[in-house]
């Protein structure tokens, strides 16, 4: 039997901005599609310092219909 899994992906609300010096809000946008899954990067909803970037892979396989 295959186990169920519980969490598949986490998105940030708040990092830690350089610049304001605190926790604040992020913003995630879409930065690269590569082959093995998508590149987003994390920015300061306040003063757009990119703050950190998340590499989503790609886990389910695409099945050709008809085999």
């Amino acid at each position: 039997m295959r186990q169920r899994e519980t969490y598949r992906d986490f998105d940030a609300t708040e990092l830690y901005c350089p610049v304001c010096r605190r926790a604040v809000p992020v913003r995630k946008r879409l930065l690269l599609v590569l082959t093995n899954g998508d590149k987003y990067d994390y920015t300061c909803a306040y003063c757009g310092t990119s703050v950190g970037d998340k590499l989503v892979t790609q886990r389910d396989e695409f099945d050709i219909l008809g085999q």
